[in-house]
């Protein structure tokens, strides 16, 4: 057992680990096993007969070898249909090391689960041998399945490594998030975390890294639909209190809508307007067709940015933004660290993005008066308990601050959970492993995973416009040879994409940095449609959408697809509306 240094506070989880410890001695007295040797559980019922064959002669061999005592008891749980035959085989071989259970149907078979050290899953390639070998030095090894998608034995080694290594850290990207069970992902990486101690010091901890500069910052601030900031929720009668006080309105205690709710919701006629700043939801979003349905649905579209992107295209008003290097104010990072940000220039369009939102508010019937984002910052600490500490002139004076920063830690706190969590005594969650809905068919045989190139950032609206385009002009999709031959496709192919979301044209990139039966591509230009093939699954908490599996079949055609030639029609037509709105020799920035 690992070192805990945080108890478990968790009464049901508590409970049935009891239950489970008295399960096992029941069925260790049962079948006359010694409790300090390990178990080889194999339910032979669940595999094919060649298994069970292969295993039984792995076992044999090595459990027999010099030394190899004590050697872990082997318990097949079967029917009586394979008994006779491996009881025989058994019997035969003279080894009393292994035990057949015979059961009636397979709901009798998780209470043989708690038995095991090692339990062997249904698999194409175990590695038989190695098995028993694990199984010579195990504590509670779990054998993992084909599903996983590499060796097992290198799953193991990589637990034990990280469990045994001294300080060891998890980083995780969107690679974890952005599936339907990207949250469930997340509570089972804090699980391990607390499980083997690597929390509450330095050099360890949970340290997602995020997608964009200040994601942390946003959700820091209450961008939830159903937080406040300080990640307090919006039903907190006590919470929601200050900010009415302090701004002299009523807030609704509901949570808002998320994104995807917003374009249903607009769809139905109940979401009439959106205000967007500094995201581009329509290249950015899955679905793209769905996404573009919604805001074309909308009496009010107001976009907020530095570049005319996809999104403003439907915008009825259109705000300018404001650089990174236009204004003050503070950028928070992963590890919650506050960084001030300096105005280098005065903004081009002569506001930046706090003074527009000031003006907004003003023209609405809603007075702000703050003369400076030092104001804000200080609005934001009194308000906010983890921000109690936070000014401007601590953060010039320190150079850096990591919430929290109150009372308890005037300057800030470098490492979280020293001694306990917030909460007190941490809480492990059961995280059931669910398969995503969106699998492969014979109609849509292979995986579409979407991501990024190091030269262009997020959408490309900011890089396109850049000498940037000399490293990645395009975006295309890569796929492993095996695949490409079978279809009949060759590098710089024009190839057909299509889900059951709908379908795009981009030119291929034959290379075996995919794996066989997967594809991958980015959504830097527009034009790609990248997003209309992704579908609308998301993860069942976050909403997050599941951009890194979409079920999609590829083929070689001649010319783009439907949704091609229709947004090439509606973005010349926004161009040429846009052109005639300005005056006589000003550039278009838009595309």
């Amino acid at each position: 057992m690992f070192d805990m240094p945080y108890a478990v506070d968790n009464e049901y989880f508590q409970q049935r680990a009891q239950q489970a410890e008295q399960r096992r001695g029941e069925l260790q007295r049962e079948l006359g096993l010694d409790a300090s040797r390990p178990v080889i559980l194999f339910a032979s019922k669940l595999q094919p007969r060649k298994h069970c064959d292969h295993l039984l002669e792995a076992y044999l061999r090595i459990a027999s070898a010099p030394g190899a005592e004590p050697h872990p008891y082997l318990v097949i749980v079967g029917d009586g249909e394979e008994r006779s035959a491996l009881e025989l085989r058994v019997k035969e071989s003279g080894c009393t090391s292994i035990r057949f259970v015979g059961f009636r149907n397979q709901s009798e078979l998780p209470r043989f689960f708690n038995l095991a050290s090692v339990f062997v899953l249904p698999s194409q390639h175990e590695p038989w041998g190695l098995i028993v070998n694990e199984a010579m030095n195990a504590g509670r090894a779990v054998i993992v399945s084909d599903d996983v998608g590499c060796r097992p034995d290198l799953v193991r080694g990589a637990a034990r490594l990280y469990a045994t290594g001294g300080n060891a850290a998890i980083y995780y990207g969107l690679g974890v998030t952005e599936h339907a069970q990207g949250s469930t992902m997340v509570m089972g990486i804090a699980n391990l975390a607390m499980a083997t101690g690597n929390v509450g010091r330095e050099g360890v901890g949970v340290n997602p890294l995020r997608g964009q500069n200040n994601v942390q910052g946003s959700c820091d601030m209450g961008s939830f639909p159903h937080e406040l900031p300080g990640y307090r929720h919006i039903s907190d009668t006590t919470a929601r209190s200050l900010f009415e006080q302090a701004w002299g309105v009523e807030l609704q205690p509901e949570p808002g809508l998320r994104i995807p709710n917003m374009f249903e919701a607009a769809l139905s006629g109940s979401f009439k307007g959106l205000y967007c700043q500094g995201e581009d939801i329509v290249q950015s979003d899955p679905d793209t067709q769905h996404v573009a349905s919604a805001l074309s649905a909308m009496e009010c579209i107001v976009v907020q940015d530095i570049f005319l992107n996809e999104t403003a295209k439907y915008a009825h008003v259109f705000l300018p933004g404001s650089s990174f290097l236009e204004k003050d104010g503070t950028f928070t990072n992963a590890e919650r660290r506050i960084s001030r940000v300096r105005k280098v220039m005065d903004p081009l369009p002569g506001l930046a993005d706090w003074e527009v939102t000031i003006e907004l508010a003003n023209a609405l019937g809603y007075p702000m008066h703050y003369a400076h984002p030092a104001e804000i910052m200080s609005e934001i600490a009194a308000l906010t308990p983890t921000f109690h500490g936070v000014t401007f002139e601590k953060l010039d004076r320190l150079g850096s601050i990591q919430w929290p920063c109150n009372e308890k830690a005037p300057d800030g706190t470098p490492i979280m959970h020293v001694d306990e969590f917030v909460r007190g005594k941490g809480k492990f969650f059961i995280t059931k492993y669910v398969p995503s809905d969106e699998k492969v068919t014979r109609k849509f045989p292979l995986l579409l995973t979407t991501g990024r190139v190091l030269s262009q950032y997020n959408v490309g609206a900011q890089t396109r416009r850049t000498e940037n385009v000399q490293f990645y002009d395009e975006d295309r999709l890569e796929i492993h040879p095996h695949d490409a031959e079978e279809r009949g496709i060759r590098d710089g192919d024009w190839v057909g994409i299509e889900s059951r979301a709908g379908q795009t044209v981009l030119r291929a990139d034959v290379t075996d940095r995919v794996a066989p039966g997967v594809v991958y591509t980015t959504f830097h230009f527009p034009e790609s449609g990248a997003n209309v093939i992704t579908t609308d699954s998301s993860d069942w908490a976050t909403n997050c959408p599941e951009y890194k599996v979409t079920a999609v079949q590829v083929m070689p055609v001649a010319q783009p697809s439907d949704w091609q030639r229709t947004y090439q029609d509606f973005n010349q037509t926004q161009e040429r509306l846009y052109e005639q709105r300005q005056p006589a020799g000003v550039a278009i920035t838009a595309k």
